[in-house]
């Protein structure tokens, strides 16, 4: 693709999703299928993010039975687990005019609810499977019907460097992409994936109560205090904003929020993306509420001068001020669901690096 986009000062070049793969290599054995073309080493498709892309097609392959085109992914400038894959399509015609479109080898098979596709089907999400439905009516003469098999013969070992078998999907990686395309850097991606646990979640445990944790310290400590809980927990990583969003779109009742003190001191200062690179004045927020209860100044000055949070709590004599802190958490994170028209009620749990409780909202652990 020729499209880019600057990010921190660096050119950096747009990718496709898995979706638009298949869509193309799909064109291109529908094409030879019918005809059309003899060999073929280029495809243009139209995406949702309304452009007109063009795919190269690695090889093709012609019998009597059946057409194949391979497409290799390319993730641009911001690669992921499914980047330099093969995405092969196979066609072949049907007796019947129905367009048949499944996964074969290295697609996932869903076995979770939860998801935008049904239990036992392949794991191509509808906004892909609308791109190959629409490229294959497109060509196809009337009364003719095909059967598409989207393949990805590595498919089984990279889905082991994603989320898809947390999400119930197995035996393969999913065919993605809401808008065809894949903007260098973005966070898009990720973020999706846990909107989708977050939803896949409160389907499957029949729930309107989520547990959000930023990250392995909260995953550990509910694994080990909360055993029969620790299914519930979505790791939300930096996305706090986003995912408080998600958790009003999808009408969560009450949230419980557990996680690292240096993450929170950012909530509490009304920060909703926590990743250093966006927000840092977590040293200026504790510091400010230790003098809010009463720590000593020279103590305020040495949490000012230290490098980590953890080191700074080494320095608090005041140790309710992790309780306040987490009461403020709460407070930011109810406020910002009120801003979306959402009333949700939101207990916090902050621990320590040794993942020891050091403070908590007030009713934490009333009903948890």
């Amino acid at each position: 693709m020729g499209n880019y986009v600057y990010f921190n000062g660096r050119k950096l070049r747009y990718g496709y999703t898995t979706g638009s793969s298949a869509t193309a290599a799909t064109k291109a054995a529908l094409l030879l299928l019918l005809g059309k073309v003899e060999k073929i080493e280029e495809v243009e498709i139209d995406v949702p993010a309304g452009k007109r892309i063009k795919i190269g097609i690695k090889s093709f392959e012609k019998t009597k039975d059946y057409t194949m085109a391979t497409v290799v992914k390319d993730g641009g400038d911001d690669p992921d687990a499914t980047h330099g894959l093969e995405i092969v399509s196979k066609v072949s015609f049907r007796k019947d005019s129905k367009i048949n479109i499944f996964g074969g080898k290295g697609v996932g098979k869903v076995t979770k609810v939860g998801l935008p596709v049904e239990i036992g089907k392949s794991a191509i999400n509808p906004t892909p499977m609308k791109m190959l439905t629409s490229i294959v009516e497109e060509f196809l003469p009337e009364g003719k019907g095909v059967d598409v098999e989207i393949s990805v013969p590595l498919g089984e070992e990279a889905a082991k460097k994603t989320m898809n078998a947390k999400l119930g999907i197995i035996g393969g990686i999913s065919i993605l992409g809401t808008m065809g395309i894949v903007r260098p850097m973005s966070e898009e991606s990720w973020k999706a994936s846990l909107a989708i646990e977050l939803k896949q979640n409160l389907t499957y445990f029949n729930t309107k109560t989520a547990i959000f944790l930023f990250g392995n310290r909260g995953k550990m400590f509910l694994s080990k205090e909360f055993p029969k809980r620790a299914e519930e927990g979505v790791v939300i990583s930096n996305f706090v904003g986003y995912m408080f969003d998600k958790a009003c779109e999808y009408e969560v009742k009450k949230v419980y929020f557990i996680g690292e003190l240096g993450k929170f001191v950012k909530v509490a200062g009304g920060i909703f993306h926590t990743h250093s690179r966006v927000s840092d004045a977590k040293m200026e927020i504790l510091a400010a509420n230790a003098l809010l209860v009463g720590e000593k100044l020279e103590n305020v000055y040495k949490i000012l001068d230290s490098n980590t949070t953890e080191e700074a709590s080494g320095y608090i004599e005041k140790k309710e001020v992790f309780n306040l802190l987490a009461e403020k958490a709460k407070q930011k994170c109810e406020e910002h669901c009120r801003k979306n028209g959402w009333d949700l009620e939101v207990e916090t749990l902050i621990l320590s690096a040794e993942k020891k409780v050091i403070g908590q909202s007030k009713n934490f652990f009333k009903e948890f």
